[in-house]
């Protein structure tokens, strides 16, 4: 790559992660999931950001897939090996981090850029966005999650259409099924996860640490272990500064102010 894949910038508490390779619509190979990879690590652990926002440059792509000259030269053990298990690994540090993550879809989000999006906690879309899993169309099927993470999060039979078909989805169609929070406006995209990043920056981020934790890991568990695990982290949080600075601040009839511990 001839220039930095990925860039990062920190914005009132706010780590503005930029997808840097418009010009091959930031299609995934080994080294740009690398690069994500990093800037994942430096901005989780920047003490002074509390929320991630991740976004593309430009307006065609937010992430347009893989490289499908790459995809067309691997073989099974290779790409077992290789790709699949960098772009695993990847994604699931994204699923992983503790901190909020948003995306801000700038345009095409397609094969592996929608599976990337359903690694994120909060989802804006461009209303001319596109998204979708077109890999049957290949003769492939989703392999970096989207087999197994879209019927987790949207209802089974939208899930099976889309990855059966491999039809383009509408930002309003990926509203109304719950894949994306909301489509706004292109030029509004970023100011409006900035936006929705700073308000919730403002929160503790300890308590936020362990709110991912308690529906990430409980998602996983029956019930009635969910229901455990999660009066289990909630007594941590409440031994917490940041719980009886919130409960002050009611009673005193001010802002709170966190410290994040």
């Amino acid at each position: 790559m001839n220039k930095q894949a990925v860039l990062t910038e920190k914005r009132d508490g706010v780590g503005l992660m930029t997808l840097n390779r418009s010009e091959q619509l930031n299609t995934l190979t080994i080294p740009m999931l690398e690069a994500m990879e990093v800037a994942l690590r430096n901005l989780e652990g920047d003490t002074e950001v509390r929320v991630i926002v991740v976004t593309g440059t430009g307006d065609r792509a937010f992430i347009a897939g893989g490289d499908i000259a790459d995809l067309s030269s691997r073989r099974a053990l290779a790409h077992y090996g290789e790709f699949g298990a960098v772009v695993h690994r990847v994604f699931n540090q994204f699923e992983a981090c503790d901190k909020v993550t948003i995306a801000a879809v700038n345009g095409w989000a397609l094969g592996g850029g929608t599976e990337f999006l359903l690694t994120l906690d909060l989802r804006l879309v461009a209303a001319e966005a596109k998204l979708g899993l077109p890999e049957i169309n290949l003769g492939l099927f989703p392999g970096g999650g989207g087999s197994q993470r879209l019927m987790r999060q949207i209802p089974l039979c939208h899930a099976k259409e889309w990855m059966f078909t491999g039809e383009h989805i509408t930002a309003a169609q990926a509203v109304a099924v719950g894949l994306c929070n909301r489509a706004v406006p292109r030029e509004r995209l970023l100011a409006d996860a900035l936006s929705l990043a700073q308000r919730i920056a403002k929160k503790s981020s300890f308590t936020l640490k362990l709110l991912k934790r308690a529906m990430r890991q409980g998602a996983e568990m029956p019930l009635s272990a969910a229901l455990a695990h999660e009066q289990a982290l909630i007594s941590l949080v409440m031994e917490s500064g940041d719980a009886h600075e919130g409960c002050r601040a009611f009673f005193e009839k001010r802002q709170s102010v966190f410290s994040g511990k």
